[in-house]
């Protein structure tokens, strides 16, 4: 799988891929179109799902619901990364759920997914002051914050994790930061 994560994770096609392309999804808020409604709807936010099936949309070329080698080598191209047939293959076939050489939106989703939860475990071991000890203390996230270039006091540490801390102990642990957006939030 590493060669798989390769090229999904050097090439800057995570999430934000499809954060910085897709505008926000509105309903019309113009009453007099709409004969029932008597008040102007709100935009509809942009879920994750919502993200990652743009991202994949970009990825389907014909639009038939899955990414063949071809379509997979053809977006790598557009994008200036060389990615040969085997490659393609590969990758395909160490995602593939169902044998069908092709990904599906399933597939898709598991590894972006897979992706993202590396990225944050990453990130996590950043913020840990003793390293190994699966938690973000008061004192780590200030220290990681201060070489983020942004001060902040010990109590505003203390702050930012207890609006996460589930278990309320003090320190974000993994679990608590991935499991409600905690570390993302926090940083």
């Amino acid at each position: 799988m590493a060669s798989t994560s390769k090229w999904f994770s050097n090439t800057g096609l995570r999430l934000s891929l499809g954060r910085s392309k897709s505008k926000p999804r509105s309903r019309s808020s113009n009453p007099s179109t709409s004969p029932m409604s008597s008040s102007p709807s709100t935009p509809k936010p942009i879920t994750r799902e919502d993200e990652l099936r743009e991202v994949f949309r970009r990825f389907d070329g014909n639009g038939d619901g899955k990414i063949s080698a071809y379509e997979l080598r053809s977006y790598f191209g557009s994008i200036g990364e060389n990615l040969t047939h085997e490659e393609a293959e590969g990758v395909i076939r160490d995602l593939d759920s169902d044998g069908d050489n092709l990904l599906d939106m399933e597939d898709f989703m598991k590894l972006m997914t897979k992706e993202e939860d590396e990225d944050l475990k990453k990130a996590f071991e950043m913020f840990e002051w003793d390293k190994g000890s699966g938690s973000i203390t008061p004192k780590g996230l200030q220290r990681m914050l201060h070489r983020m270039g942004d001060e902040k006091s010990y109590d505003e540490c203390v702050a930012m994790i207890n609006a996460f801390d589930v278990d309320r102990n003090g320190v974000l642990d993994f679990n608590e930061s991935s499991s409600n957006d905690g570390l993302r939030c926090v940083v």
